[in-house]
């Protein structure tokens, strides 16, 4: 842990209840946040794009007046034009709570391989407009996608979220996990001033991984790339815990961390609730596929927590699984029935062999479970399943791979499967191999590129005669930047299974002339003109022994608490003096105050933010 970027954590006594104690009240660096977004601060935000829905998301952070038990009634609307003038459909629902005040809609009925504009509607207040595309149908010539992965708040800037903000031309972005981290502050960290986590503990709890999308939402590179593209997502190990299966994680013990059936669960739930993902009633399962007209089919796969055994040595045991009976075949189903033109897997770990002398590198990859990999490669010959395109994440490195099969010939890429694009991380740092990439190519001569160092992003560019990748970099991600320099790029033909080297960069011929959606800036819209704080959480409420405040702090200004019992009495007041402008976090031990109800009151000389608690037992 990084002490200077930290404040000491204090005990605060009280003459009433001797049990309150404050465990910390930790600073961060989010000066820029946007005072005009409330109650929308976390921005808004799509995915999932079909022919003619598209899921919508926001957060609303919900004001003093909205009471625990309340819902809030959130109404949206989709047009034509950034001015919202021409509205296609709209439509209302309620959040609350138990959503962690989320708000989730799947809008249908639109046309397809269009450009909408879509807001929201809260607490007496409109949200920032969001831009979305639909998917095209029927004949489709070229696409373009962007492709991320491994973004770990303290290991960097978000500049691959800024630098794709700016291109604007590409239909969605593609992101292949760890899209946040749970890691506690400097666990597995670059110490970069101003890029801490939240919570400052490494998150187990639903209050914990609430906290922490929340805290990765108001990245501002983040939410503006939210704000204009649709996102298609799958989880990682990280989203819940390093190296996670569906019985276990290497980062987890059972015990002092709980159950992991508990940490699995509330991870999920936070992932559904603060991702736009299309979540199906009653079912955690992510894997699901997603059609782009005649040209390219996704099957996004889960190879974490759907149905991955132990990770272990003796890789050809056929009882252990990667993905699990139920979606193994589900993914065969999808691949048999496809008449799209490219089949292109979107899921976690690198599916081609790595090893190094002769034994393999990371049995958490394919290679731990080649038996099932094998099944696949065979069904896929065996059936004529043609251009099968695999797009990994997860390694924080570069790579493009052969899929070699038996007899595979590295000269002419005969015996190859398909292929497999691996993009690099946004800021997670690389491998700490002591070998040089030239010796991994050495021993696995099926792998045609490889960088072990830089970070950025990646641009899959699908037509009728090839679908090429092309790696993006930044020289620098401990500042913010977005000057991106290209890397390389590998292609393969339609009709083929091997890569090719390309000669530049892609020239796809796609028209993405849609226009962006209104920029908000403190000037827009100012909803309170002297705002100093606002509250994003209480987590959990009701609570029994401890409560977690998250609030943002606009200005430098003196700012108390106060907690009032439901007779009136104050039980608490004191001046919060460790506050100071930026996000800032506050975690309350309550175990020997009675059962409930209480009044949690945050105010500087102009504002007065008061939240209801209750204290079970």
């Amino acid at each position: 842990m990084n002490v200077s970027s930290f404040n000491k954590f204090k005990l605060i006594l009280l003459f009433l209840v001797s049990a309150w104690n404050a465990e910390s009240q930790e600073k961060h660096d989010r000066t820029s946040l946007i005072p005009a977004l409330a109650p929308f601060y976390h921005g808004v935000a799509s995915g999932d794009p079909l022919p003619n829905q598209v899921i919508l998301w926001t957060r609303v952070t919900p004001d003093s007046t909205v009471l625990i038990t309340d819902s809030i009634e959130v109404s949206w609307r989709v047009a034509t034009d950034t001015a919202m003038m021409s509205v296609v459909t709209s439509g209302s629902a309620f959040t609350n709570a138990e959503k962690d005040w989320t708000f989730k809609v799947d809008v249908a009925g639109l046309a397809a391989d269009a450009c909408y504009y879509y807001d929201f509607y809260a607490l007496n207040t409109p949200s920032m407009t969001g831009r979305t595309f639909t998917a095209p149908v029927g004949d489709v010539d070229s696409l373009r996608f962007a492709v991320v992965s491994c973004s770990n708040y303290e290991h960097g800037y978000f500049n691959a979220y800024a630098r794709l903000l700016q291109r604007n031309d590409f239909s969605a972005v593609l992101h292949l996990g760890d899209y946040i981290y749970e890691y506690e502050t400097g666990g597995y960290s670059a110490n970069i001033a101003g890029r801490d986590n939240e919570p400052i503990n490494e998150i187990i709890t639903l209050t914990d991984y609430r906290v922490r999308h929340s805290h990765y939402k108001l990245d501002n590179d983040l939410r503006a790339l939210h704000q204009q593209y649709p996102f298609i997502t799958v989880w990682d190990d990280h989203e819940s815990a390093n190296d996670s299966y569906k019985d276990g994680a290497e980062n987890h013990t059972e015990g002092p961390e709980g159950l992991w059936v508990d940490r699995k669960a509330y991870s999920m739930q936070a992932y559904h609730e603060w991702m736009p993902i299309r979540t199906a009633p009653g079912s955690g399962s992510i894997y699901r596929s997603i059609e782009y007209g005649d040209l390219l089919k996704f099957y996004m796969c889960d190879t974490r927590l759907e149905g991955r055994t132990e990770q272990a040595t003796g890789s050809n045991d056929s009882t252990r699984s990667m993905l699990g009976p139920v979606q193994y075949d589900w993914l065969i189903n999808e691949l048999d029935n496809s008449s799209n033109q490219w089949n292109i897997l979107g899921q976690q770990v690198m599916m081609a062999p790595l090893e190094l002398f002769g034994s393999p590198l990371n049995n958490d990859q394919w290679d731990g479970y080649a038996w099932e990999r094998g099944k696949i490669y065979d069904h896929i010959l065996a059936n004529n399943i043609e251009n099968f395109v695999v797009l990994t994440g997860d390694i924080h490195t570069s790579w493009a791979n052969d899929l070699p099969g038996s007899g595979y010939d590295a000269s002419t890429g005969a015996g190859s499967i398909g292929v497999e694009f691996v993009v690099t991380s946004v800021t997670s740092p690389g491998l700490p191999l002591s070998v040089p990439s030239s010796t991994i190519q050495l021993e696995n001569d099926h792998m045609q590129f490889i960088n072990l160092t830089d970070h950025g992003y990646m641009i899959l560019d699908v037509n009728k005669q090839r679908a090429q990748a092309d790696w993006f970099y930044f020289t620098d991600i401990t500042v913010p930047s977005t000057s991106d320099y290209f890397g390389d790029g590998w292609y393969v033909n339609d009709g083929e299974r091997n890569l090719n080297q390309a000669s530049g960069l892609s020239t796809a011929a796609s028209d993405y002339n849609c226009q962006y959606a209104p920029v908000v800036s403190t000037s827009t819209r100012i909803t309170e003109p002297s705002k100093d704080l606002a509250i994003f959480g209480v987590y959990p409420n009701p609570f029994n022994h401890a409560f977690t405040v998250q609030y943002y702090l606009f200005n430098d200004v003196p700012i108390s608490l106060k907690i009032i019992n439901i007779a009136g009495q104050t039980v608490y007041q004191d001046d919060l003096y460790d506050a100071s402008p930026g996000l800032n976090y506050m975690k309350l031990s309550a175990s020997g105050l009675a059962p409930g109800s209480y009044q949690l009151i945050i105010s500087s000389d102009h504002q007065r933010i008061s939240k209801r608690l209750i204290k079970l037992n």
